[in-house]
């Protein structure tokens, strides 16, 4: 059956929608050796279907990961410098699945992953909403901390949504654990929101996304999504 030529790259887990958009205006894919334009379509199970010259694979069977990241690895499938990234953790998965966002080299916790290039740009569009909270150690002055940090709307002149912001407990004089729930994912935004406010995170671990959770994942273990656990996220986004 014929499709769009985005979908079918997407289908395969080359890249999302958006950037299959941006290879077929660049005269990148070709179909039974002719060059193809946005808006062509093929089939996958007939049509010789190339990206760069090099064959794409049918369509995969989608793949839904949650991943515990550790602190040190990278949020991308290779690394220039090196270091180790997220892709080796994931490796015996039988895909190439994508990081859904980002954490950063020194951040850690909840990942979601997939080949699914369609739902993750639905997961990553603004207009959902994805609540995401963390877990934050910081040391600093906490006199009002809490409120500080849900009082910031700008970071570098852009207007940021407000955050949630909650004391769980103080583990020193001048250091405490805050959970902060934000319903964006600009890039470091925490770490900037706390700089903003005096405060210098020690630790930042992704707790929860929407209803998903780390429970009984250790730092680098992966599990697949349920079936239940993915109707309610692509319930959430309907």
């Amino acid at each position: 059956m014929e499709e769009r030529l985005q979908k079918i790259l997407s289908a395969a887990g080359i890249c999302s929608r958006r950037a299959a958009e941006n290879l077929l205006t660049a005269g990148r894919v070709r179909v039974n050796g002719v060059t193809v334009k946005l808006g062509d379509r093929a089939d996958p199970e007939r049509d010789a279907i190339t990206l760069d010259g090099a064959p794409v694979a049918g369509q995969q069977k989608p793949v839904y990961l949650l991943l515990n990241k550790p602190r040190g690895y990278v949020t991308t499938l290779s690394d220039e410098k090196g270091r180790p990234t997220v892709a080796d953790l994931v490796r015996e998965c039988g895909a190439r699945v994508y990081p859904v966002g980002r954490l950063d080299l020194q951040s850690e916790g909840l990942l979601l992953m997939t080949n699914d290039g369609e739902l993750m740009q639905r997961l990553l569009h603004p207009s959902h909403e994805i609540r995401k909270t963390y877990q934050v150690s910081v040391s600093g002055e906490l006199t009002g901390a809490a409120e500080r940090l849900g009082a910031v709307r700008e970071l570098d002149g852009c207007p940021i949504a407000p955050a949630e912001v909650e004391l769980l407990r103080q583990t020193g004089p001048q250091s405490a654990v805050l959970a902060v729930t934000i319903h964006e994912g600009k890039n470091r935004q925490i770490r900037r929101m706390c700089a903003a406010c005096g405060l210098k995170v020690k630790r930042l671990q992704r707790v929860q996304e929407h209803h998903l959770t780390l429970k009984g994942l250790r730092p680098g273990q992966w599990r697949y999504l349920t079936e239940q656990e993915l109707a309610e996220l692509k319930n959430t986004l309907s």
